[in-house]
């Protein structure tokens, strides 16, 4: 059985922010596992068992989410995210190769620590796992709507987002969860889908603060970062993405393949947004062969 150490790390601006360790801490490789919008590191638990035997491994909650404080309207933000990041390893992985894995939101977390932090990555990073993720912001999210039903649907949410951003910390009752099951099934998975991920999912969008909820959503949307994964150095790096997500579409992974060459896609049938919990044999084997890329590289240098 993996253990996994609970731990607590205070940001410099203050809040503080829940991290989970499994592995040795003298692994070759560390990898940091990074979750989605309203959700929390447990998405990862699937691959963590694996990956603690080839690798250290470092999850932690977003500010804002999960078991994490420290959000307000001024820090919702995409930058925010990323310079969390460049902390979050200077205080958890000072030293050795690393290896970013980011589901949704943590890949766009990851982008934009590249792009506000690029001498720090490439010194850094030796390895990129994007999952369900885009570099364009809601560009191809049409919610597996036709196009004129989902622009109403975006104009709605962001003016709904307005109205939540200003709720900072307060949580939604879970009271809630039971109403929000049917539509984040729909949402958020493909076929199948074991109620047991969904319960999980569901458990972590309601203890997400609503501030966080609304806050992200305009930077999220307003994305772009196709130029920074561009100008990325070459690094073992694997795309993955559900062929039924309809928060971020294949065309979201297929336009991140282009922008890195010799990065590679892989398109799971039948799948939907939540590719760790839906498909984790897949996921988890994907990640594996970078963590042993990586590895191998640094081995023989």
């Amino acid at each position: 059985m993996t253990t996994v150490e609970q731990a607590e790390i205070r940001l410099s601006d203050g809040p503080r922010l829940h991290i989970r360790t499994a592995g040795q801490p003298g692994a070759p490789v560390t990898v940091v596992l990074l979750h989605g919008w309203v959700l929390d590191g447990r998405t990862w638990h699937r691959q963590v068992p694996s990956l603690a035997k080839v690798a250290r491994v470092v999850m932690y909650d977003a500010r804002g989410h999960g078991r994490s404080g420290g959000l307000d309207r001024r820090t919702a933000t995409l930058d925010q995210l990323g310079d969390d990041l460049a902390e979050v390893l200077r205080v958890v992985a000072p030293t050795g190769p690393v290896v970013l894995a980011g589901h949704s939101l943590g890949g766009m977390t990851i982008m934009e620590y590249a792009h506000r932090h690029p001498a720090d990555f490439a010194d850094r990073v030796a390895g990129l796992f994007l999952l369900s993720t885009t570099a364009e912001g809601h560009t191809h999210t049409v919610y597996g709507l036709p196009p004129r039903v989902a622009n109403l649907v975006r104009v709605a949410e962001m003016t709904s987002a307005q109205v939540l951003a200003r709720l900072g910390d307060w949580r939604p009752h879970r009271v809630f969860a039971l109403a929000l099951r049917p539509s984040l099934r729909w949402l958020l998975f493909g076929h199948p889908c074991d109620p047991a991920d969904l319960h999980l999912t569901t458990q972590a969008v309601v203890r997400a603060s609503l501030g966080s909820i609304g806050g992200f959503r305009p930077s999220v949307g307003a994305q772009a970062r196709l130029e920074t994964l561009a100008a990325l150095p070459s690094v073992p790096t694997a795309v993955l993405v559900g062929e039924r997500d309809k928060l971020t579409p294949p065309a979201c992974s297929l336009s991140i393949t282009k922008a890195l060459p010799g990065a590679a896609l892989t398109i799971c049938p039948g799948a939907g947004h939540m590719l760790m919990l839906e498909r984790p044999d897949v996921v988890t084997s994907a990640l594996i062969e970078v963590v042993r890329a990586v590895h191998d590289q640094h081995r023989g240098a």
